[in-house]
């Protein structure tokens, strides 16, 4: 399994940071040059905080996680903080790596009481949120490479290895697992599972949704997003790596040289399907869904009927985060360090600003007063929304 860092998207890049279990080969996709953009404005700094090393140039979907006042952050090699949210004072930290890196990659997940993150050698940890002590760890069998889901008592979390698996939040134990095929070549990441009325949902890498019950994992039902097409293992990646959304009755999901499409929650059946390839997290706002394509282009389309609303491409191959919703506004990251400010209704920039030039690796999370943005070195620091 290649631990290459920045997560391309489009063929070519592919073969250099994207594939699992292949030789890595220079990357030809050219980065669009910067936007030039005269910013409405530029949001205060409220506070800052090193955490670490950071993810450096590693594949990490390490986000941090805001619960009981506080931020929780960490970095690959197994630091892990708590920090005040209005302050950025440092509550605790803890060194989860003291003897070896901990290879920290999935997560953070704050519920129970308690701090939920996977690792790259397939190790699920439980920390107490008030000091950080460690409460439990338990071996899943494969990466964990995205965020754990937390509900009805269990931890659940999709592996690197086609297994989506539930776990006592309070002790470890394992309540059930389920399993389903990898294809030989996959994208480096995987779907985070999210709840809803009793159902668990999930990607898979072999193009499918599926929908179980959480208590016990029996299969609800399952939906073919991608299917694969094409001559070469790369034209046939069909990996479901972005987390479903739900909102109302409708279920949302897009895969990789797939398809974007709105499911209905009970049948299982789409409501509708549109073309499309992405394997980064999608946003619906209201009547709005936003995705990033797999060349980087910011995508509006209508949450009811999938019809596109606009398109941007002047990010391309920039390696952009998932969008999220901030002051009315849509925001991604890209590997150069900078946060792209979007009008929701026409797709045009707004604002521009440059936090370092180590990159951006996952979307800012919005909080109450501000929105809280981590870079690829381990700065972490509170915006004030504009």
């Amino acid at each position: 399994m290649m631990r290459k860092g920045w997560k391309h998207v489009g063929a070519v890049a592919l073969l250099g940071a994207l594939l699992a279990g292949c030789a890595s080969e220079e990357d030809s996709i050219q980065m669009a040059p910067l936007p030039v953009v005269q910013s409405e404005f530029t949001p205060a700094q409220l506070w800052s905080s090193q955490l670490g090393d950071g993810v450096g140039r590693y594949f990490s979907n390490l986000s941090p996680a805001v619960a009981y006042d506080k931020v929780y952050a960490a970095d690959r090699d197994g630091i892990v903080s708590a920090m005040d949210l209005e302050s950025g004072k440092t509550v605790w930290s803890v060194n989860l790596g003291e003897e070896a890196p901990a290879l920290l990659s999935g997560g953070i997940t704050a519920s129970y009481s308690k701090l939920y993150i996977g690792t790259e050698t397939g190790e699920l940890i439980a920390l107490d949120e008030e000091t950080g002590e460690l409460v439990w760890r338990t071996q899943v069998g494969g990466e964990i490479l995205s965020k754990p889901l937390a509900d009805e008592g269990l931890i659940v979390v999709n592996s690197s290895r086609g297994e989506i698996s539930a776990y006592e939040a309070e002790t470890g134990e394992q309540r059930w697992s389920l399993s389903s095929e990898v294809p030989n070549l996959t994208l480096r990441g995987d779907s985070s599972p999210v709840s809803i009325s009793g159902g668990v949902f999930w990607g898979m890498a072999n193009g499918r949704l599926g929908a179980a019950f959480i208590e016990n994992g029996n299969i609800i039902w399952q939906q073919t997003i991608a299917s694969p097409k094409g001559a070469t293992e790369i034209d046939r990646l069909v990996d479901v790596d972005s987390t479903p959304v739900v909102s109302g009755s409708l279920l949302y999901a897009v895969g990789y040289n797939g398809s974007l499409v709105a499911i209905d929650l009970r049948s299982g059946r789409p409501a509708w399907k549109r073309t499309y390839s992405s394997s980064t997290d999608i946003m619906v706002a209201g009547s709005y869904l936003f995705l990033i394509t797999d060349k980087d282009h910011v995508v509006a389309v209508d949450a009811r009927s999938g019809t596109e609303l606009w398109t941007n491409k002047e990010l391309e191959y920039r390696q952009l985060t998932a969008p999220v919703a901030i002051s009315g506004y849509v925001v991604v990251g890209d590997a150069e360090g900078y946060l792209h400010w979007i009008d929701p209704t026409s797709g045009e920039f707004v604002a521009q600003q440059q936090l370092d030039d180590s990159g951006i690796a996952v979307a800012p999370m919005n909080v109450d007063d501000g929105y809280i943005v981590v870079t690829r070195d381990g700065s972490i620091s509170k915006k004030q929304t504009p």
